[in-house]
């Protein structure tokens, strides 16, 4: 179920200018590589990189900072989408992992498919008032469906007091 303010962040998310401006402003990071949200709902979300002169690395290859901050947007799009549904929680990110198989040298979406956990996380750390962990995946594929990379992050909820 997705009560109004899950809507209200889907609508701003699907508005381009209103996305480019919260990346300007609050994650400027996203807004110079040219991150893109591809598509999101409470299950999946999926984060385009595209490769250019601002994401690449001198070795002719997506910098791997790049591909770990559109693999995170896409984990934390799933974090954000579900904590809005209940009381104001903490998020923060405790841990990350990276598995870089191949060269990125083309755009790369991230996707991220584990809604689910997050939300009986979050959902767990306000009933139980405790903090919660829960560890998540995000794949990056090339355009031509070579997957080039594994992230794992590790998310802490807390209900805030």
């Amino acid at each position: 179920m997705v009560n109004t303010t899950s809507e209200e962040i889907l609508r701003q998310l699907q508005s381009g200018w209103k996305l480019q401006l919260y990346f300007l402003k609050n994650v400027p990071s996203l807004w110079f590589w040219g991150v893109r949200i591809k598509s999101v709902n409470t299950q999946e979300a999926s984060v385009c990189m595209p490769y250019r002169w601002s994401s690449t690395n001198p070795y002719k290859s997506m910098y791997f900072a790049a591909q770990a901050g559109a693999a995170e947007l896409s984990t934390g799009l799933l974090a954000t989408l579900h904590a809005a549904q209940l009381p104001p929680t903490s998020m923060l990110i405790t841990h990350t992992e990276g598995s870089f198989v191949k060269k990125a040298v083309s755009r790369t979406t991230f996707t991220c498919t584990d809604g689910d956990n997050i939300r009986e996380a979050l959902q767990k750390a306000h009933d139980s008032g405790q903090p919660q962990t829960v560890t998540v995946r995000a794949t990056g594929v090339q355009e031509n469906g070579e997957i080039v990379a594994h992230l794992l992050f590790t998310w802490s909820f807390k209900p805030k007091t």
